[in-house]
């Protein structure tokens, strides 16, 4: 906008047209003298005309008037450029300044105005130039650009290369929502997108799938238990340390996007919806499922559900403006069947106000550190082959942001992790040491003749030193064969060898190293917890109710028949087994399974 308007041309208002405002101008054909009438009343005098006239083509073409050198005044027929009727809107569609002076000014200038970026050389300009004209300031206060929509392969659509998508394809398979979310998250409102079914169905998946699931959970065990969410408050329910985490995210969450929206930041309040609707399924639900699986309503079970019944209402309320139709449903079945005086509507509600006692901000700093800790452990877990059931003996973790971890939050990592122990260091040198090679496109340009001399000092150099002070941003200086040698991070190929027996990975200014040795003890604990995990897929493959009682059948070798000869009775307490017998004929479903190497038969069957 800038740049057109630096190298910006005269406006030729004239079009050679029929339909449009006519342009208000007669001229002589005998003198060519010009003269632009400037009102009905004006034009009404000077051509003789009594009572109302047609201002629009052809009648406005019939009018004319004597010259001062006696020819005949007739209109030109052109008429003006219609963007000059879309420029004059703010104040055309209000006949302003003849009359609701007092509606106009209240409504002057406009919040926000969007179109395409095209209309950058029109309704943008137009609408700013006459208002700069008339008012000497523009009419709005903000302007939202929106690019173009494009095929999947960036390429404009048209019907002659057939990549034109039907818009009625999409909102009849994934909805309207649907649609509107992708274009929200997808980029910034003023970037071309590039729109095709199945970047909407990705769009819907990671937003509104995972919130309708959430909800969905909710509802699966709100139903059965029958809670009733007007009998309890949740500023008097005793929460756990998930609970009072969840909340504070949301409550920050409303807070910045009220601020986002306020600053029309769409593409990033959007965002931050989906990034909370994903934690909130995939931590917090997923960490507090047995919560809700009891008979009892117990004191947790309360906070539970309450807690999940006000993120749900709470997130659908603050997604409502984007996905309109979802948070609609969400609202009609968890809120009026509840609350007899609530709004009839989602529409129809106050936005979500933050409160500010439910922020912790040193919880949600600490739980970050802890979604870091627990992404980088299992990636260490994949890297030396140990499945996630193997219990470990130590994490440690080296942090910058140590303080914000509780006692309560180095729980959650470790039972998330399991490991059974968890310590926090100052750093992870002891774990972990570097390899350095010179980056030759960097090095080479300003010490090519020292290459050698700079290979072999980074092979024999203090690496984790070096590494240590580049990767604070800081030059590593060192004088070779008379001269000073500056390395930066980007002078050198960084490799990192963990310590034997330990695993190591950093991210986010975080570094966890894994003890990888399993003792005899943890070796049988994973083969107990294996084998649990086997006989609970055979319930469930095998059709039984969540309570059923079994009777549970195995043949074995090595350690797991070992396992199952000790821990019998503990492995049949978790799978609700009344007996736990070795056989030489397995009965009921049976199924052969490899745990750790050993082959294992089991059978289940109703006691």
């Amino acid at each position: 906008m800038g740049n057109f308007l630096e190298n910006i041309i005269d406006w030729g208002l004239s079009r050679e047209r029929y339909w449009g405002t006519p342009l208000p101008v007669w001229t002589c054909a005998e003198c060519g003298k010009v003269h632009v009438i400037g009102s009905k009343q004006e034009l009404k005098e000077l051509c003789g005309i009594e009572g109302d006239i047609e201002l629009h083509r052809p009648y406005i073409d019939e009018p004319t008037f004597k010259c001062s050198c006696g020819g005949t005044m007739s209109r030109v027929k052109d008429v003006i450029d219609c963007w000059f009727d879309s420029g004059s809107m703010p104040f055309a569609q209000l006949h302003y300044p003849f009359e609701n002076k007092e509606l106009f000014e209240k409504q002057f200038p406009a919040d926000f105005i969007s179109e395409a970026v095209d209309q950058t050389r029109g309704w943008f300009y137009t609408l700013l130039v006459i208002s700069t004209l008339l008012f000497d300031k523009a009419p709005f206060k903000n302007c939202i650009v929106l690019g173009h929509v494009n095929d999947k392969n960036g390429l404009k659509m048209s019907k002659h290369i057939g990549n034109v998508v039907d818009p009625w394809t999409v909102l009849n398979k994934q909805g309207a929502d649907a649609v509107r979310w992708y274009f929200y998250t997808g980029s910034a409102p003023w970037l071309p997108s590039r729109f095709y079914p199945e970047a909407v169905s990705e769009a819907q998946r990671k937003f509104m799938g995972t919130l309708w699931n959430a909800y969905a959970f909710f509802v699966l065990y709100a139903d059965i238990d029958k809670y009733d969410p007007s009998k309890y408050d949740i500023n008097k329910i005793k929460l756990s340390v998930m609970d009072k985490w969840i909340l504070s995210k949301l409550n920050t969450l409303i807070d910045a996007v009220d601020k986002g929206l306020d600053k029309y930041q769409i593409f990033e309040t959007s965002r931050m919806l989906q990034d909370y609707a994903d934690e909130l399924s995939n931590w917090y639900i997923r960490r507090g499922r047995e919560r809700y699986w009891g008979k009892d309503m117990t004191e947790d079970k309360i906070a539970a559900y309450t807690t999940l019944y006000t993120v749900l209402v709470t997130l659908a309320k603050l997604s409502a403006p984007f996905v309109p139709f979802m948070a609609e449903s969400i609202y009609q079945n968890l809120v009026p069947a509840f609350y007899k005086d609530a709004p009839m509507s989602i529409h129809l509600c106050s936005f979500p106000v933050s409160n500010e006692a439910m922020i912790d901000t040193k919880l949600e700093e600490g739980m970050a550190v802890v979604l870091d800790v627990v992404v980088l452990g299992r990636a260490t877990r994949n890297t030396s082959n140990i499945k996630n059931r193997q219990p470990l003996s130590k994490l440690f973790v080296a942090t910058e942001r140590a303080g914000a971890l509780s006692e309560e939050l180095i729980t959650i990592a470790k039972e998330e992790l399991n490991v059974k122990e968890l310590e926090v260091l100052t750093d992870a040198k002891g774990f972990i040491s570097y390899k350095l090679k010179p980056q030759l496109k960097t090095l080479g340009p300003k010490y090519g003749a020292k290459l050698g001399l700079i290979r072999q000092f980074l092979e024999t150099c203090d690496a984790n030193s070096v590494v240590e002070t580049v990767k604070s941003g800081v030059p590593y200086k060192v004088e070779l064969g008379g001269q000073e040698i500056e390395f930066t991070v980007d002078d050198l190929l960084i490799s990192s060898e963990s310590k034997e027996g330990y695993v190591s990975a950093s991210e986010n200014g975080v570094t966890v190293v894994l003890d990888t040795t399993i003792t005899k003890e943890l070796l049988f604990e994973g083969i107990e917890r294996e084998i649990v995990s086997k006989i609970q897929t055979m319930r469930k493959e095998a059709g039984f109710e969540v309570t059923d009682r079994i009777n549970l059948y195995y043949q074995a070798e090595g350690d797991a028949l070992t396992v199952l000869t000790e821990k019998g009775k503990d492995i049949g307490d978790d799978v609700l087994a009344v007996s736990v017998t070795q056989t030489a004929e397995v009965k009921g479903y049976s199924k052969e399974w490899d745990i750790v190497g050993a082959k294992v038969t089991l059978g289940v069957e109703k006691a």
